[in-house]
């Protein structure tokens, strides 16, 4: 599959809510248990700004397949150079390359924006996400035992991360 990838357009805010919704159901990607609206989104996407914190979609033969984006960790200020790393994939590419295409332009990219360590938080029982970020150099740096109540099912997060510089 080849890929590309560029900065997210506000024309882009549907699909990529359609590629977040879509995860909801397996409870292995999100904590949100209801779908999100494109109109609830809009202050996230325009918290996304390319030189500090990018939004990025891949893109296959013209089409949004996936995206990226680089979130600030914590929101406060001794925490810049920390970026926590949001990728989702298209129902129809998934297992594709299109994540470990995204993560690992994420790695090349996040010293050009300052950003010294990037974190992933991955629910413990998503063993391919999981695979992914550690095939990638990321390593576990956290528990969070619990924290998560979906369906009436207590889940782990688990936190990861990785050093770029």
């Amino acid at each position: 599959m080849k890929l590309s990838h560029r900065i997210a357009s506000p024309e882009d805010l549907p699909e990529i809510v359609s590629i977040y919704n879509s995860t909801i159901a397996s409870r292995m990607a999100t904590a949100d248990t209801e779908p999100v609206t494109v109109a609830s989104r809009l202050a996230w996407f325009e918290a996304h700004v390319p030189e500090s914190r990018p939004l990025w979609v891949a893109e296959h033969a013209g089409a949004v397949v996936g995206w990226l984006s680089f979130s600030s960790f914590y929101g406060r200020p001794a925490y810049s150079r920390t970026a926590e790393l949001g990728v989702y994939v298209n129902p129809g590419s998934r297992r594709r390359g299109v994540g470990r295409y995204l993560i690992d332009q994420a790695v090349t990219h996040a010293p050009v924006i300052a950003i010294d360590t990037l974190l992933a938080f991955v629910f413990r029982h998503n063993s391919a996400s999981l695979g992914l970020f550690g095939s990638l150099g990321f390593a576990s740096w956290g528990l969070l035992p619990g924290v998560a109540v979906m369906d009436g099912v207590e889940r782990d997060l688990v936190i990861l991360g990785r050093r770029v510089r």
